[in-house]
């Protein structure tokens, strides 16, 4: 039964370990549509080399920003999308070896209210390529599993897809229940402070 937050703990098994000199906090999103279409972004070239990869859509949460504000903001200037927070799903720990960062991923269920114009910046227009990606979930669990074959797209692999399988769980179990009572089972009865209406 789902009745907490994931809380997922990862070690980075493709690069060895040196160092870590610094931590990430990352807000990211599961994103779907009313047909229960899914939104990811994809990337093309960063410090880890030149891939092909599908990930969720979020970043970095800013100075003084909460997470509901920097998930807000990365899904309007990545997927240009207004959106509904239904819940956060969990917090997934990892680690990129390689620029020696340790990621601290909050992880959301949103649903999209409305589409507008994509606020990218320079970066990830030119170096990251990023683009977005609509997919069922069967075609976003394959898509996870056909770019698990670089060493980057493993990682976001391990990383992401037990958060894809547990928005999915979230999902079908709002359709049958009201949302209210979903999400409070899903943190355990505490309370609703991801909860927007239905």
């Amino acid at each position: 039964m789902m009745n907490t937050e994931l809380n997922i703990n990862l070690q980075d098994t493709q690069w060895q370990f040196e160092y870590v000199d610094h931590d990430r906090n990352i807000a990211r999103a599961i994103v779907y549509d009313e047909s229960g279409q899914f939104y990811f972004v994809r990337e093309r070239d960063d410090d880890f080399g030149k891939a092909t990869l599908i990930e969720t859509a979020g970043g970095g949460v800013e100075d003084g920003e909460d997470l509901i504000t920097a998930i807000r903001r990365e899904l309007k200037e990545e997927l240009g999308v207004q959106v509904e927070v239904v819940c956060k799903i969990g917090v997934v720990s990892d680690y990129y070896n390689l620029i020696h960062r340790h990621n601290i991923n909050n992880y959301f269920l949103c649903r999209i209210q409305s589409f507008g114009e994509k606020n990218l910046t320079q970066d990830e227009i030119e170096r990251f390529h990023l683009s977005t990606l609509k997919l069922s979930y069967e075609e976003a669990v394959r898509e996870y599993e056909d770019r698990a074959n670089t060493s980057l797209g493993k990682l976001i692999a391990n990383r992401e897809l037990p958060i894809l399988h547990r928005a999915k769980e979230i999902i079908e179990r709002r359709i049958s229940n009201p949302p209210l009572q979903v999400c409070r089972a899903l943190s355990g009865g505490k309370g609703d402070a991801y909860v927007s209406g239905g």
